[in-house]
């Protein structure tokens, strides 16, 4: 085991530095750029230039990339271009912002999304059955930002039951009766979301393990129905959903751009497509690392979480099963 830890550290800070270096490259290549937020009218050329000088834009690219990997070292994300703020100071509370929003609306899903999966796959083309199918093609269906706006004319427009967008009512900041009211549409719109990809998961792998000769093998013993679903059958089709949760672990810090948006959440989705349009590109690598590095901690957590569902899967030299 700890020998696999030590080979997917050194694996993972491998492929961070791959990410920053593609992920810096790209941002720099993309058409404009950070100079551009300096051509005001009236704003003279050379004192454009003299401002890209004193940003250090002007120097060759890689001499940029090393400098500011130099700060990440001393956990300096850089500064923006436009107000020479600091980018922590803006990254870090839209991640608190998104991580409340995403955890809430991923583990709302999960609980009912994976029961609900694998009782259908005990009742397949039942009403219970056929309720989530429709609900999934809602949910793959229907767009994220379409949804929220449908919420929105119904429950804040034409109900006033609940706030049309924002995280908190001004001068209400910090309670949390006011914050839980804020997040009921969009939760609503992203558990949907979830929702229609787990359930299906769920059921698509239970009945795979369900039609397992082993499985046939205990129900032939007489052993007891539940006593099949939840200890033979459900701990072998919990790794592909496990895997699935891994790879959307880094939605609960990378937001949900769309719904965001909608909502006028203060989220790392939204932060986004702002700082995209402002070209505040030291704002954008910040996002792109952090995203990065959540993917390969999830990764990792879900590796993990194979051993403790599975005892046959062995962590040890290679990583390979037993």
């Amino acid at each position: 085991m700890t020998e696999y830890f030590i080979r997917r550290v050194l694996q993972s800070l491998l492929v961070i530095v791959l990410v920053s270096i593609v992920t810096f490259g790209l941002i720099h290549a993309a058409p404009g750029g950070p100079t551009q937020i300096f051509l005001a009218p009236g704003l003279s050329q050379e004192a454009a230039k003299i401002q890209a000088h004193n940003l250090g834009l002007d120097r060759p690219v890689y001499e940029q990339y090393f400098t500011w990997v130099g700060g990440l070292l001393k956990g300096d994300l850089g500064y923006t271009f436009k107000n020479h703020v600091p980018v922590g100071q803006i990254l870090w509370p839209t991640v608190g912002n998104t991580l409340v929003l995403m955890s809430v609306a991923w583990l709302l899903s999960l609980l009912i999304a994976i029961p609900w999966g694998i009782y259908n796959s005990t009742k397949e083309y039942g009403l219970s059955d056929q309720t989530a199918s429709f609900v999934a093609y809602i949910g793959f269906a229907m767009p994220a930002f379409w949804f929220g706006i449908l919420l929105q004319e119904l429950f804040a427009l034409n109900l006033d039951w609940l706030p049309l967008s924002d995280m908190w009512t001004m001068g209400k900041e910090g309670n949390l009766g006011n914050l839980f009211m804020h997040m009921i549409l969009p939760v609503s719109v992203l558990t949907l979301g979830f929702l229609a990809s787990y359930s299906k998961y769920s059921r698509a792998s239970m009945l795979e393990v369900l039609e397992q000769d082993y499985i046939r093998t205990a129900r032939a013993k007489g052993v007891k129905e539940n006593k099949v679903i939840f200890r033979h059958a459900l701990r072998n089709a919990l790794i592909p959903i496990i895997t699935v949760l891994g790879l959307d672990l880094p939605i609960l810090v990378g937001g949900a751009t769309l719904t965001e948006t909608v909502f006028n959440w203060p989220g790392m989705g939204r932060l986004f497509v702002e700082m995209a349009n402002a070209r505040e590109y030291s704002v954008l690598m910040a996002i792109a690392l952090v995203t990065a590095v959540v993917v390969i901690v999830g990764n990792l957590i879900a590796d993990i979480l194979y051993a403790v569902v599975d005892p046959r899967v062995q962590l040890g030299k290679g990583g390979k099963s037993a």
